[in-house]
């Protein structure tokens, strides 16, 4: 007796909601670098709105990451876009901060080489898979965010801020690097098992 035929699962549309909350995210990126340098950067109220819509652009990204893994809509282009997202809205940031002088360029710098980096990767390594952000990559995230959050509050900061702030900052930039190079060391494992598996 022939065994039933087991039915296909349905495809994951691109176009799904996980995925609109990711490129309102990037759409969110370009209305925060505007209302971060109204006023010369140094407005308040102005300072408050950019402070508010990157708060806002950077829940999306834990939104976005609950409804895929909820209602299954995890895509191959979430894993590629959600990521870049990211990169560009704390990329913003810091740079914007950096151009105001109130962040060192060094630390903009590192960080933009290593995000720029791991993008790279994913690019050199997706015809073997893609790569899902590690515990280590969310905590990088976040401790970016909030570093920069405080970095972009527009309120009197109390003594001894700067050196919460720094602190904070200096922990993100270690995460950074260290995620960094646990990220190049996945993806040359996942390239090599790729060539393995084809025969290249």
């Amino acid at each position: 007796m022939p065994e039933p035929a087991v039915p296909e699962p349905t495809p994951v549309p691109t176009l799904n909601v996980a995925n609109l909350l990711t490129l309102s995210r990037l759409v969110l990126v370009p209305l925060f670098v505007l209302a971060l340098f109204a006023g010369d950067g140094v407005d308040t109220t102005w300072r408050a709105i950019a402070t508010g819509l990157f708060v806002i652009a950077s829940a999306t990204d834990q939104v976005d990451g609950w409804v895929a893994r909820k209602y299954g809509l995890i895509t191959d282009f979430g894993k590629i876009a959600d990521p870049i997202a990211d990169k560009a809205l704390i990329g913003a940031a810091l740079v914007g901060l950096s151009v105001l002088g109130e962040l060192p360029w060094w630390v903009t710098i590192v960080i933009a080489v290593r995000e720029i980096g791991v993008t790279l990767l994913r690019f050199w390594v997706i015809r073997h898979g893609v790569i899902p952000a590690s515990r280590g990559g969310k905590a990088k995230t976040m401790t970016q965010i909030l570093a920069i959050v405080v970095y972009l509050l527009p309120l009197p900061l109390p003594a001894g801020a700067d050196a919460v702030r720094w602190v904070l900052m200096g922990l993100a930039v270690l995460l950074t690097v260290v995620t960094g190079v646990d990220y190049l060391i996945r993806a040359i494992r996942l390239r090599a098992a790729g060539r393995r598996a084809t025969g290249a």
